[in-house]
């Protein structure tokens, strides 16, 4: 037997947009089976948070025992040397779920070191379909879907934010390309203003909030129509497209 076939599968796991458990727009199940089966199976996991992510699993596998998990947290606090004490069960043939808070892990998530770590050991890595924010916002943006790029977060110094969306928009234009970016939700009001501050006019403007929520919002207008319109986006997930013709 090859030393390749002793090792564990990494499993990155996606999860609900939305705290789990609570009811979405979509008529159909936003985790689907695969999702569900690997969770039942599954008893070691790299997460976010500890304490969302078994409320996650146990939303999607309630007769699961919480005292069976192993959870290891990856996260801003998380040291380098840490990391290869969380791939150890795959080393050993254990089978592991890899968990961003919300959403695809990988994508906007650290999670992407622990899958290149994995790549590096030999160890294989299957992504399960999901929900991803960035995807869904594009899709219902109207915008450019052949040639897009996500930015993540901006500066928070207001000048290099500035700077930062001039830019964006510069190459939107003339890449004819999608810029997509985020920002802690408790800032969205006020990086919205930021945007209509800085941003030509005619430059489209997706605000995509509470994706998959019953509160969802998603509109398209130019920079000079959303001036017109006052939204609420305080401590309300969002995603932001531009582009300029």
């Amino acid at each position: 037997m090859s030393t390749s076939a002793k090792l564990g599968t990494l499993y990155l796991i996606p999860c609900t947009l939305s705290n789990p458990g609570e009811i979405t727009i979509n008529p159909f199940d936003v985790i689907p089976a695969q999702v569900k089966n690997c969770v039942d199976a599954i008893d070691h996991y790299i997460v976010e948070h500890g304490k969302t992510a078994r409320k996650f699993i146990k939303s999607i596998a309630p007769e699961k025992i919480q005292a069976t998990l192993t959870l290891f947290e990856l996260n801003k606090h998380t040291e380098v040397s840490e990391h290869y004490e969380m791939i150890k069960p795959l080393l050993n043939g254990i089978n592991v779920g890899l968990m961003s808070e919300a959403g695809c892990p990988g994508v906007a998530d650290p999670g992407a070191v622990i899958v290149k770590l994995a790549h590096e050991k030999g160890i294989k890595v299957v992504p399960l379909v999901g929900p991803s924010s960035i995807l869904l916002a594009l899709m219902a943006s109207g915008m450019n879907g052949q040639s897009f790029a996500f930015t993540g977060y901006l500066p928070i110094d207001k000048n290099e934010k500035k700077s930062a969306l001039r830019n964006l928009e510069k190459w939107s234009q003339e890449k004819n390309q999608a810029q997509i970016f985020m920002e802690t939700p408790y800032r969205n009001n006020k990086f919205l203003e930021d945007i209509l501050g800085t941003l030509h006019p005619q430059t489209n403007l997706c605000v995509a909030c509470d994706i998959t929520l019953p509160t969802e919002f998603i509109k398209t207008k130019t920079v000079n129509d959303w001036k017109k319109q006052k939204v609420d986006l305080h401590n309300r997930p969002c995603i932001f497209v531009i582009q300029k013709n």
